[in-house]
């Protein structure tokens, strides 16, 4: 492969000829986008404008709809655009905008999942000293960090990538991703690989060992407890571990089919899959969060109440 200095454009080689399909399947895309921003902004709205949802709970819950806000906005009116094309390309620029919206995204998902896991682990296992160890003020302070630091790791390996020239421009996937770049740089790249490995492998395995500590310690407080304390103790975190779940399948498929031939699955479950922690994920978090938290649920109803009788006095 020679070396190229005038690239300027990827090429995604993932797209399927959908022929006039594809207004189908933009429609079905567009709804999917309104249907995630509004719920998303709905429950961060209303998080923020009700004084007793302003716990620090539900604050790890805001920012799970806020980044699901970001990594949606980041992903969505750029599928919606490929899908109308009939030329499937993105510039350079775009394309790592893109990977950093991804991949903070995605790191930012993990990092709060993370830290929400710890937080019921001192609400159930430390709980007089809850109140004094987790108050809202650390919680937006942690927040704040968390989002700092993923902003600037994914920006530093984005630098690497910047550093090299590119050598093709051919992209098999559906949008740009920091692996499918690499493999397409010139030069040696063994710092490049090992430096992703390592932070892919931190990025992934320093939270879910949070989250694991965190769960071991809540069920050894739990079973050694009460029988009466367990269904109210698991209750609390069978949410967060629905969707914690949920998004690792997504994302470990994803690292398969970055690094593996999936040639022989269907086009359309492949595709399915490889879109599934971004679009999956932004849609079940408001359902559940807003549905199965009590609180969450109560306030959704007396603010509906509230708006339906103010319009049936109008």
């Amino acid at each position: 492969m020679m070396q190229n200095t005038t690239i300027s454009h990827f090429i995604l080689g993932s797209y399927l000829d959908l022929g006039y399909e594809k207004y189908l399947f933009f429609s079905m895309v567009l709804l999917l986008y309104m249907l995630i921003m509004a719920t998303n902004s709905s429950l961060v709205v209303l998080i923020c404008v009700t004084r007793r949802l302003r716990k620090p709970m539900f604050l790890f819950v805001a920012s799970l709809f806020v980044n699901e806000l970001y990594g949606s906005t980041g992903f969505f009116p750029f599928l919606m655009l490929q899908i109308l094309n009939d030329v499937h390309t993105i510039s350079v620029p775009a394309c790592y905008l893109q990977i950093f919206t991804v991949y903070t995204y995605a790191r930012v998902e993990f990092c709060t999942l993370a830290a929400m896991s710890y937080d019921r682990y001192l609400a159930i296992c430390c709980p007089l000293q809850y109140s004094a160890r987790v108050t809202p003020h650390r919680v937006l302070l942690c927040i704040c960090l968390m989002w700092l630091y993923t902003f600037v790791r994914v920006l530093t390996t984005l630098c690497l990538n910047l550093s090299q020239l590119l050598c093709g421009n051919v992209i098999n996937s559906l949008y740009c991703m920091n692996y499918l770049v690499a493999k397409l740089l010139c030069g040696d790249l063994q710092v490049i690989n090992i430096y992703g490995l390592v932070t892919t492998t931190m990025s992934i395995m320093l939270p879910l060992l949070l989250i694991l500590y965190s769960y071991l310690k809540i069920l050894h407080v739990v079973f050694s407890g009460t029988n009466q304390a367990r269904p109210k103790a698991l209750g609390t975190c069978a949410l967060h571990i629905v969707s914690l779940l949920n998004f690792s399948f997504g994302c470990i498929f994803q690292v398969l089919h970055t690094r593996f031939d999936m040639s022989a699955m269907p086009d359309g479950f492949r595709i399915f899959l490889s879109l599934y922690f971004l679009i999956v994920q932004p849609l079940i978090n408001p359902l559940m969060y807003g549905m199965q938290t009590s609180q969450i649920r109560e306030t959704c109803k007396h603010v509906f109440s509230s708006k339906t009788a103010r319009i049936g006095q109008a």
